[in-house]
């Protein structure tokens, strides 16, 4: 998943960003033994919350503070697998466009995130079928082995980071299914944020270009025309976290012009560029 830049949400290269001034902890950090990322996030408890308000109503800043719990997870291209203190474990597929996601005050989160296209070799199923979908992962493993895996997160000690030691040591020990391993995803994902048409992407790696399709579909969720709008767009996130104007964000992430550049956040974020791209003070940071 991956936070946002502005109040609403998105740092570079995850999924989770802002309500309006919830605080709240999200850190992540790359894992050697996996091609992914893993990330631990907790919005604060509403009595540990402090929100200015008036002084003759205490109880009206934690209902504040429990209504910010709202972030806004922008398309990546990536899968995740995620548990929460609350007993869920769910896996969150590639989406298309912005969604909501809503943390209660309190619940610890742990995630692994998995580069495009390396997804569905741990998972065991295709991409595709995940697509804008959140799934327990029981429908997945199956009801034993997915309980297992939440029964050693739940016994792990309570830090984010011991429990993330636990989830990505579970899930390096997986051997990943070689039928949905695919050696050209590096090769589509370079050529992809090189903004290479796509019959000379599935060209230059020996495809046509309904096989690029195909294979694309299988392991990123979508086709490569869908692929490259999404990590054009985490392209510009990450640009626009060096400090540049609008204008260079757009020239810098490929974009035809700034007007484009707004047309696509706007599609895929629900928001304006100004609101998804300029950075704030109170924008959540990650930690690598």
């Amino acid at each position: 998943m991956c936070p946002g830049l502005a109040p609403s949400r998105s740092t570079s290269t995850g999924r989770v960003g802002t309500g309006r001034s919830l605080a709240f902890v999200y850190r992540e950090h790359r894992y050697a033994g996996l091609p992914a990322t893993v990330w631990t996030a907790q919005a604060d408890r509403p009595d540990r919350v402090n929100h200015p308000g008036p002084p003759d109503q205490p109880g009206q800043a934690n209902r504040i503070a429990a209504a910010d719990s709202a972030h806004r997870v922008l398309p990546d291209a990536s899968i995740d697998i995620i548990w929460s203190s609350d007993g869920r474990l769910i896996v969150a597929g590639p989406d298309t466009t912005a969604t909501i996601a809503r943390w209660a005050p309190g619940v610890q989160h742990v995630g692994v995130r998995f580069d495009p296209g390396h997804g569905p070799a741990y998972l065991g199923t295709d991409a595709e079928l995940l697509r804008d979908g959140r799934v327990d992962l029981a429908e997945l493993w199956g009801d034993g082995p997915a309980r297992r895996f939440a029964d050693r997160l739940a016994a792990a000690p309570p830090e984010a980071a011991a429990r993330a030691g636990v989830m990505t040591a579970a899930l390096a020990g997986r051997e990943p299914d070689p039928r949905l391993s695919d050696p050209l995803a590096p090769a589509i994902v370079a050529g992809t944020r090189e903004h290479r048409p796509v019959g000379d992407l599935a060209r230059s790696i020996g495809l046509s270009e309904r096989q690029l399709l195909r294979r694309s579909r299988r392991v990123f969720g979508y086709g490569p025309k869908t692929l490259a709008r999404v990590l054009r767009l985490q392209d510009a996130l990450r640009t626009a976290r060096l400090g540049h104007g609008l204008a260079q964000v757009a020239a810098m992430a490929g974009y035809a012009d700034q007007a484009h550049l707004a047309r696509e956040v706007r599609a895929l974020a629900g928001v304006t560029a100004t609101e998804l791209l300029t950075p704030t003070t109170d924008e959540p940071r990650k930690t690598h």
